[in-house]
């Protein structure tokens, strides 16, 4: 397995070591691992009695996590957070996590590395998978898929206007000529789209799109944060760090309806403590972004943000 000389700067580090409000003899989860920068700081917040769970459906993020091992507070599983119910309840926790990290959306090493087929400007097989080890390729997947389906998919996910242009060129195509590397497809899709953006590859909304649905990541973050949401004691902090506009959707919604409550139709004889009482979660500050010294630093921090809520 190639594990890589690919480095990953985390975005929004200190912002939000800082939202979670570390108790030093707390339990932490990093839902997300990667290369571990996040993990290794909330680490050196924690005392001896302090506890980190981690969790990555990366084969490589697994493989590196093996450089803290060696550490009695720190454990990793080799799944997705929308497992983060599941290894909650194992140990025991549910109820009694005092911060939950979520840092979604693709990491530069697997951007960086053309074997894992996620980038449109370096040649590879056309893989896309954050879990190497099981699944469907996007290769596999456009070898099939109808073209209404792939329309749907690039429309809805990568919210390209010309889905169903890029559809039927890849649909047209595969037959004769089997598309299985980034450069093949960025190509295809590159003559198949009338109109630059000349700020943007014409490929970039589409490979998003694709990447989304082979790895089923907006199902993901919607399972992961009722989890994690359910695995914190009172007090407890959520921060997640989203990079475009579908992810943080979904988290904007799901944390103002955490902290709204059930929702009462007019008229229902319902108390305004029935109402209290339903109410999950409180939103913390507003949506923080990264400063423009650290987007200078690392451009892909540019779109990132940072939501915070707390339970209550």
């Amino acid at each position: 397995m190639n594990t890589g000389t690919f480095t990953h700067t985390s975005v929004l580090l200190q912002e939000s070591i800082d939202a979670l409000h570390i108790n030093a003899d707390g339990v932490y989860v990093d839902a997300t691992f990667g290369r571990g920068g996040h993990s290794r700081h909330i680490l050196q917040a924690l005392s001896d009695r302090g506890r980190l769970i981690a969790l990555d459906r990366d084969p490589q993020a697994i493989e590196a996590a093996k450089a803290l091992a060696s550490d009695p507070r720190f454990t990793i599983f080799h799944v997705p957070f929308s497992h983060l119910g599941h290894v909650i309840e194992e140990q025991g926790l549910q109820g009694k996590v005092d911060g939950v990290l979520m840092d979604l959306g693709v990491s530069s090493p697997q951007l960086d590395d053309a074997e894992r087929g996620f980038s449109f400007s370096r040649d590879g097989k056309l893989d896309m998978r954050m879990d190497t080890s099981r699944g469907e390729s996007a290769a596999d997947w456009l070898a099939h898929a109808e073209a209404d389906e792939i329309t749907r998919v690039i429309k809805e996910y990568g919210e390209e206007k010309f889905g169903k242009r890029i559809a039927h060129a890849i649909v047209t195509t595969r037959d004769e000529n089997p598309i299985v590397s980034t450069l093949q497809l960025a190509k295809l899709i590159d003559e198949a789209v009338p109109v630059k953006d000349k700020h943007k590859h014409p490929a970039t909304r589409s490979f998003q799109a694709i990447r989304i649905h082979v790895n089923n990541e907006l199902g993901e973050i919607e399972t992961g944060l009722k989890a994690a949401a359910e695995a914190l004691k009172s007090g407890g902090r959520l921060a997640v760090i989203s990079f475009h506009s579908l992810e943080d959707r979904i988290v904007k919604r799901f944390m103002r309806e955490q902290s709204q409550g059930m929702k009462v139709p007019h008229g229902m004889p319902i108390l305004e403590s029935e109402i209290a009482a339903s109410r999950v979660l409180k939103t913390i500050g507003k949506a923080i972004k990264p400063s423009a010294k650290e987007i200078e630093d690392n451009i892909r921090a540019r779109s990132s943000v940072l939501r915070v809520a707390e339970k209550l």
